[in-house]
C-alpha cells in the first residue's frame, strides 16, 4: 500500500537569502563553527574557523542537518587517516545555498542541496561508465583539500589550513564546497531526512539493490543493523525479497528492523543460518550483507558461508585500513562458484539516485523519518557518536540552530 506523505514547504533561508551574493574581498573572511580533529586518535572539538572565498564551480551553504555516520568516527579513533590535520568532520548532510561562485551556472541562492560524499566530476572514465560513485575525485576525499587545486583548502583556524572531509566538512555551520558533490532537490523535502540519502541510505539500500542484485523470492541476510544495515533491509524487501533475516546483537535494533522489513531478526549468523536451512532446502542464502560498524575477515568469511552456491556476499562497513585479515574458504569460494562483491556508496549514481530515492520517500515507499533516532545539536555531536557506540541509535543527526 503507498502512503503518500503531506511534505511542508521549508522556507527557512529561502526567503531572507533570495537575491544576495555576498563576496568576500580585502581579506575579510566569514566566521563558522565546525565540529573538527586536531588530533588522532582524538575527539570532536568545537571551533570557530574561518570560510575561504567563493571561487568557480564553488557554492557556500547554510547547513540545516548532518548525519553521525560511523565512518567520521573511524577517523577519530584512527582506524582512517586523514590527509591533514585539523580536519573538519561529517560527510552526510543537507542544507540551503547562501552563495555561489562566479560563473558557477545552476544553482541559485534558496536551492536546497544534498551532499553525495563522493564527489561526481562527470568526466572520468568511471562517470562516463555511468559508474559515478567510482569517479576519480573519490581519490581525493581525505585529503581535506579542494579536488581542482590541491593545497589550496577552504577552511582555516588562526592562518593554519584546516581539511574538509570528503571535501564536505557537514559537522560546520556553514560550509564552502564542490558542485561536484552538490545534489539539488525538491524544496518540498524536509532537510533532515533528506540529508540521510548522501550516505546511509544510498549506501545500504544500492548495497541490497545493486551490489547484492536481490532478486523477487530471494532470501538475503543483513548482519549489522545501524545506519547502513536498516536501509540495506529496506532495499531488499523493496526489491521483493521473500526473506529479510537482520542480524545484530543488540535487541532495540533487531525490533526496529521488523518495522523497516525485516522477516526475522536475530543476534548471530547462526541463528540466520537456522532460519535459511528449510526455507533454500538446506542451500543458504541467496545474498549476505556485511554493514558491521567495523568489519573484520572473519565477519566476511562467515557472510561468505552462508550463501548458496552462485551466492553473492557484500562487505560494506570499513575498519582499520592497515588491516588485511582475512578468514575465507577459498575452496567454498572457487568450488561453490560464490561471489565476494565489494560496494561504495551501494553503487549508487548520486546524481539520479538521490532525486529517486526522495521520490520513494514522497510516496511512502521509502521510510526517512524513522530512521532518525535522535537529534544532536553541534555542541553535542560526542555525546552523539557515545550513544552511536552503545547502540542506541539507528541513525543519529545534528540538526543546526542558527538563531
Amino acid at each position: 500500500m503507498i502512503r503518500k506523505r503531506i511534505l511542508p514547504i521549508q522556507k527557512a533561508a529561502d526567503d531572507t537569502h533570495q537575491g544576495t551574493h555576498l563576496r568576500l574581498t580585502g581579506g575579510a573572511r566569514m566566521k563558522t563553527r565546525g565540529a573538527v580533529l586536531l588530533e588522532v586518535p582524538g575527539r570532536y572539538e568545537i571551533v570557530e574557523l574561518d570560510l575561504d572565498e567563493l571561487r568557480q564551480n564553488e557554492i557556500r551553504v547554510r547547513m540545516v542537518a548532518a548525519g553521525l555516520c560511523h565512518s567520521d568516527d573511524h577517523f577519530a579513533t584512527g582506524d582512517q587517516t586523514p590527509g591533514i590535520l585539523p580536519i573538519a568532520g561529517g560527510h552526510e548532510g543537507a542544507g540551503i545555498v547562501e552563495a555561489v561562485g562566479p560563473h558557477t551556472p545552476g544553482y541559485e541562492v534558496g536551492d536546497h542541496v544534498v551532499f553525495s560524499f563522493l564527489p561526481i566530476c562527470g568526466r572520468c572514465k568511471w562517470c562516463a561508465r555511468g559508474l559515478q560513485n567510482l569517479c576519480d575525485l573519490g581519490a581525493l576525499l581525505t585529503t581535506g583539500c579542494r579536488f581542482d587545486d590541491p593545497g589550496s583548502y577552504r577552511l582555516s583556524r588562526g592562518g593554519r589550513p584546516v581539511g574538509q572531509l570528503a571535501g564536505l566538512g557537514t559537522f560546520c555551520e556553514r560550509i564552502i564546497v564542490s558542485t561536484a558533490s552538490a545534489v539539488k532537490i525538491d524544496k518540498a523535502v524536509p532537510l533532515e531526512v533528506a540529508c540521510l540519502t548522501g550516505c546511509g541510505v544510498g549506501t545500504g539500500w544500492g548495497a541490497a539493490v545493486n551490489s547484492a542484485d536481490v532478486r523477487v523470492g530471494d532470501v538475503v541476510i543483513v548482519v549489522g543493523i545501524g545506519g547502513i544495515g536498516i536501509n540495506a533491509v529496506q532495499g531488499a524487501a523493496h526489491a521483493g525479497a521473500s526473506a529479510v533475516i537482520a542480524v545484530d546483537p543488540v535487541a532495540f535494533k533487531r525490533d526496529t528492523a521488523l518495522k523497516f522489513g525485516a522477516t526475522h531478526a536475530v543476534a548471530t549468523i547462526e541463528e540466520a543460518n537456522a532460519i535459511t536451512a528449510p526455507l533454500t532446502n538446506g542451500q543458504g542464502a541467496d545474498s549476505a550483507i556485511v554493514t558491521v560498524g567495523v568489519i573484520t575477515g572473519k565477519i566476511v568469511g562467515e557472510a561468505l558461508a552462508a550463501v548458496r552456491k552462485g551466492g553473492t556476499c557484500v562487505p560494506v562497513g570499513i575498519g582499520d585500513t592497515f588491516t588485511k585479515d582475512g578468514d575465507i574458504n577459498l575452496h567454498d569460494l572457487t568450488l561453490s562458484q560464490k561471489r565476494l562483491q565489494g560496494s561504495l556508496f551501494g553503487a549508487s549514481r548520486p546524481t539520479s539516485d538521490i532525486p529517486a530515492q526522495l521520490e520513494l520517500y514522497r510516496q511512502g515507499n521509502l521510510l526517512l523519518d524513522e530512521l532518525v533516532t535522535n537529534r544532536y545539536t553541534l555542541d553535542e555531536i560526542n555525546q552523539g557518536y557515545e550513544d552511536m557506540k552503545a547502540g542506541r541509535n539507528i541513525r543519529g543527526i545534528v540538526v543546526f540552530d542558527h538563531e
